[in-house]
């Protein structure tokens, strides 16, 4: 993994990330400590659930405070502007070749849950595609099921 690739985060996400982050490496280690010694008092860990439950519990979260140590480390506080263009941390409307009905999307990082909108990622075949791209403009991405052609009918930012 590139570590000198920078992490697009609005101000909001590169926020909600850091309290994230302190929750896990406070409150929620201390409480995964704690149920591991419980499990651990009752006896043989070998066939003890609740103990595995709880190393395992400790992993996925050792594994997300990682996670959002790299991102917080690599963030780029973006701020997107209203000029019409597809980047981070702005809403696309698309409309897919052959559908009748529109679709909007959260142009960004999944971290950043913008209002209910489904993600398109910058990493993505579609993000890829969409990526410095106006209202009006059709693209094509290639995608693992072949060509996609979307339209791009509006692109704002967040209210």
């Amino acid at each position: 993994m590139d570590r000198s690739k920078k992490t697009p985060l609005t101000q909001n996400a590169y926020d909600r990330l850091k309290a994230e982050l302190a929750f896990l490496e406070g409150e929620a280690r201390e409480k995964v400590i704690g149920d591991i010694a419980t499990a651990r008092a009752h006896g043989d860990l070998s066939e003890n659930a609740e103990y595995h439950a709880a190393k395992d519990q400790q992993g996925l979260q050792e594994a997300r405070v990682r996670q959002l140590r790299q991102m917080l480390e690599s963030a780029e506080i973006i701020e997107a502007l209203d000029d019409g263009i597809v980047k981070p941390g702005t809403i696309v409307t698309i409309r897919y070749q052959g559908d009748d009905e529109p679709e909007s999307y959260f142009y960004g990082l999944r971290e950043e849950k913008q209002g209910g909108y489904d993600v398109v990622t910058p990493d993505s075949p579609l993000g890829r595609a969409l990526l410095g791209r106006t209202a009006g403009e059709t693209v094509t991405a290639t995608v693992p099921a072949g060509e996609l052609k979307v339209e791009v009918e509006e692109v704002r930012v967040p209210a």
